[in-house]
């Protein structure tokens, strides 16, 4: 079997325990399943997050609950709010996340958003 084949499985998230992140205000909470290129996790900013690094990954977003507004470094904005997503290739933003109300996010990243020559 290929060690990049994820089998059948359901995820209870109740189940996956919380790591915490700060930023440069606030805190975020990160659920995250690891399999081999790809991470999931169901992440969670306080009120008045705001990242503390600029973020070239490339990511699919979806907001679960609460506003999220995402920063580029160019100066460009947008903003999530549930049933709302982003994606975007590694290496094609530089972004980082705000949020005054706190927001819930489902992410997924690996290396399928790898910037194709």
């Amino acid at each position: 079997m290929n060690d990049k084949n994820i089998p059948f499985q359901t995820i209870d998230w109740s189940l996956v325990p919380k790591t915490e992140h700060k930023g440069t205000h606030g805190v975020a909470y990160w659920q995250t399943l690891q399999f081999d290129g790809l991470r999931i996790r169901i992440v969670e900013y306080s009120p008045g997050y705001l990242a503390d690094h600029w973020c070239q990954k490339g990511h699919i977003v979806h907001c679960l609950e609460g506003e999220v507004v995402n920063e580029q470094e160019d100066g460009a904005r947008s903003i999530l709010v549930p049933g709302m997503s982003y994606v975007v290739s590694d290496d094609l933003s530089s972004h980082r996340s705000t949020t005054k109300t706190g927001v819930k996010l489902l992410i997924i990243d690996g290396d399928f958003l790898r910037l194709k020559a």
